[in-house]
């Protein structure tokens, strides 16, 4: 086994810790102070100008279509080196994100079609479409299974009827993937079917957003009778649930990488202040309390690395075998990120708590990290509910 980054990783990770250095750290103060004033208001933490600036310099020195296939202008360069292009970016708060984003990509590149490919796949894999995923329902979060939107056949069009419930960035994208019942007799297996529909179809209407802690602010999304051609069909009828399922496992992997980024950022602060400041006499460095905050930290943060990595080169090679990993690497992310950050906010007291810093950010925003998509409480029963069944898997 070889444990070591290929030379072309590692220049593409330099790269991009480089970047965020150069361009993101400084709009910090900016982030902090606009997500605390925009109170109930739906306004973007970067403004449009800025953000059009950042994705242009992104371009310029090469960031762009990390894990696009070559066919499609991208760069093909895998899961592994998203995975590394996602944790530099999250060293910083600024909710920066390079285009496409990976779930949905891998969900398009999957199951686009005919007239899908022009209209939807390539234009999103340029980032010159933006788009979301409408799965969670008023009673369907974590149970997937349970959603009730109904997609029915009716003179030759798809009509969907139904309500959608924490739709992160559906007012600012330009089409959206939504999973529909068009089987209700049918096992989950092959009841469900996701639609390609694009913002402004009628019936369509965004009524409602959710002012929530950190920087989410999701949407509710109401399709009431949305007429549909068939070549609004993503993927195969009745054959939605798979697909979804694999790219949750993406997202999964993706949140787990932002959480390397945060907590080694957290980390890198904690091991300043210790050096630097100093009370009763004494830098904080010599204190044993610190000392164990700060090595518990670095353990934690090195395990879920490696977990990350494997998942991600699994996913490389081809191995489909990824849905525990999934699980695995989103619960212990998300909950290491959250021991992290507090510690970090401790060592640092008052400060820590200020809005002069990230870290009373970061707290916040990995608070929500613990429940979308899907809380710690269901992952470990997904886990534990396939190790009784089917016993420990091969190494």
């Amino acid at each position: 086994m070889d444990f070591e980054l290929p030379e072309s990783s590692r220049m593409v990770r330099d790269t991009v810790a480089r970047f965020v250095q150069q361009e993101l750290v400084g709009l910090e103060p900016l982030i902090i102070r606009r997500e605390a004033e925009r109170g109930y208001e739906d306004t973007p933490l970067i403004p449009p100008d800025v953000e059009a600036q950042l994705q242009q310099k992104a371009r310029d020195i090469g960031l762009w279509g990390i894990d696009v296939p070559e066919e499609f202008g991208g760069q093909d360069l895998g899961m592994l080196n998203k995975c590394l292009v996602v944790e530099q970016l999250k060293h910083s708060i600024v909710p920066f994100v390079l285009p496409p984003e990976s779930p949905n990509l891998f969900l398009l590149k999957e199951l686009c079609k005919g007239s899908q490919v022009d209209r939807y796949l390539l234009p999103y894999s340029r980032g010159e479409k933006k788009s979301c995923l409408a799965l969670s329902e008023p009673g369907a979060g974590s149970d997937a299974a349970a959603i009730k939107t109904r997609a029915e056949r009716k003179n030759g069009k798809w009509v969907l009827n139904g309500t959608k419930l924490w739709i992160s960035n559906a007012r600012r994208s330009d089409f959206m993937i939504v999973m529909a019942v068009t089987d209700p007799s049918a096992d989950k297996r092959s009841a469900y079917t996701a639609f390609l529909v694009d913002k402004g179809t009628p019936g369509l209407t965004i009524p409602t957003s959710f002012p929530m802690i950190g920087e989410y602010h999701p949407y509710e999304v109401v399709l009431d009778n949305v007429e549909l051609d068939d070549d609004q069909v993503l993927g195969e009828v009745g054959g939605g649930f798979a697909p979804i399922s694999k790219r949750l496992g993406v997202r999964r992997l993706e949140i787990a990488s932002r959480c390397l980024g945060l907590a080694t950022r957290c980390l890198t602060m904690m091991i300043e202040q210790a050096n630097t400041r100093k009370t009763f006499g004494a830098p904080l460095a010599d204190r044993q309390a610190v000392q164990w905050w700060i090595a518990d930290s670095y353990q934690e943060i090195e395990m879920l690395r490696w977990v990350v990595y494997q998942m991600a080169w699994k996913m490389d090679n081809g191995r489909s075998d990824v849905r525990l990993d999934g699980s695995m690497v989103k619960l212990q992310g998300t909950e290491m990120i959250a021991r992290v950050v507090d510690r970090a906010i401790q060592l640092f007291g008052g400060m820590g708590v200020s809005k002069e810093m990230p870290l009373e950010y970061i707290s916040r925003m990995c608070r929500v990290m613990r429940i979308v998509e899907g809380p710690s409480e269901v992952h470990r029963w997904v886990i534990a509910r396939d190790l009784l069944k089917n016993g420990l898997p091969a190494v």
